[in-house]
């Protein structure tokens, strides 16, 4: 708990007067003004985070953390919970659909076990920061303890500190963990204060029963173990995930250390709202990617106050999303220091 509160504290508003210098720069460009439009809006965001005008973002990784729901056992997931320990040791080897997407930035992949059914090999490649075998069921009780959810959190703020003692300046968020739109779906659910019907979709891949018995797990949770709507480390505990709570970890990280981090679709969102939850102050440094295909990731981005900047029909997770907005931040950031100012270019033909 020490490190979760460390870490919020150290979390401060954007840079406003280098925003303001930002869009003084921007605004003087050889162009129309506002004709690049949100390249613009996302270049004064970056230098409102780092407090440059020309901001290195140069070292890229998404982190991708893996874990298990109990909830499977509910049949809500037509795909096997091995799936999870398969694609968390198909990281490092690259196989997977974000490791593909990142290799035309060199985005560093790094994967995080927090809560993975089976044991991860040492010499995996993985990170091993194991909380439990997955979470409980939570349509039997608990999915995890407040302690637990606290862990899942430290765990993510750890993985991402230590990436940018080693020189990372922007983050990715992804995650692995079959069945893992159902707890989202029910965080969403209880921040929002609706019925699941509004939020629950597909996933990748609906149990037999359908998105209806999907539903009504989520509902019967969410009535079964009362979640605090004020408490976002309650909501997490009774009906969230391992990786959720690690990725909002990652999103706090980011934040203390003025890195800007690029979540990916519906669940990265959902660890999004989480760490707004912790602290407001976050959303400054949250670059949303693309529109997710799930019916919750739209809503949760609504009340996060974002827009995600793709509509690319995507619902894979892993972090695929954010690694295929990289190429844009790093068009902002040449936009910013390459491009001339009309006073830059005037000096120019005199010369």
């Amino acid at each position: 708990m020490q490190l979760l509160q460390q870490t919020i504290q150290n979390i401060q508003s954007a840079d406003h007067k280098m925003m303001e210098q930002a869009r003084e720069r921007i605004d003087g460009l050889c162009k129309p003004p506002g004709s690049l439009g949100r390249l613009e809006t996302l270049a004064v965001q970056l230098s409102g985070i780092t407090g440059e005008l020309f901001p290195a973002i140069d070292k890229k990784a998404i982190i991708v953390c893996a874990a298990d729901h109990g909830v499977c056992d509910e049949g809500v997931t037509s795909n096997p919970q091995n799936v999870t320990v398969f694609q968390t040791l198909n990281f490092p080897r690259g196989g997977t659909g974000v490791c593909a997407v990142a290799k035309i930035t060199n985005a560093k992949i790094v994967t995080v076990d927090v809560g993975v059914k089976e044991d991860i090999p040492h010499d995996a490649g993985v990170i091993i920061k194991k909380i439990k075998y997955g979470t409980d069921n939570m349509a039997k009780g608990p999915a995890m303890s407040r302690e637990e959810a606290i862990q899942s959190i430290e765990v993510g703020i750890e993985v991402a500190t230590e990436e940018i003692n080693k020189g990372i300046n922007v983050l990715g968020t992804g995650e692995m963990g079959i069945g893992n739109t159902t707890p989202s779906a029910a965080i969403l659910s209880v921040l929002r204060e609706c019925n699941p019907n509004e939020v629950t979709g597909f996933g990748a891949g609906v149990g037999p029963g359908g998105i209806a018995h999907k539903v009504e797990v989520i509902h019967n949770a969410i009535a079964l173990n009362k979640p605090n709507r004020h408490d976002a480390i309650d909501i997490l505990a009774k009906v969230g995930g391992l990786e959720i709570g690690a990725m909002a970890g990652v999103i706090l990280a980011a934040a203390a250390h003025r890195k800007p981090v690029v979540i990916d679709g519906f669940i990265s969102t959902i660890a999004a709202l989480i760490a707004n939850e912790l602290e407001p102050n976050v959303k400054a440094y949250i670059v949303p990617s693309h529109a997710s295909e799930e019916p919750g990731a739209k809503i949760a981005a609504e009340m996060l106050g974002i827009e995600p900047m793709l509509q690319m029909n995507m619902r894979l997770g892993e972090g695929s999303g954010a690694a295929l907005a990289f190429p844009i931040l790093d068009a902002a950031c040449s936009m910013m220091k390459n491009m001339a100012t009309l006073e830059e270019s005037m000096l120019l033909l005199k010369k």
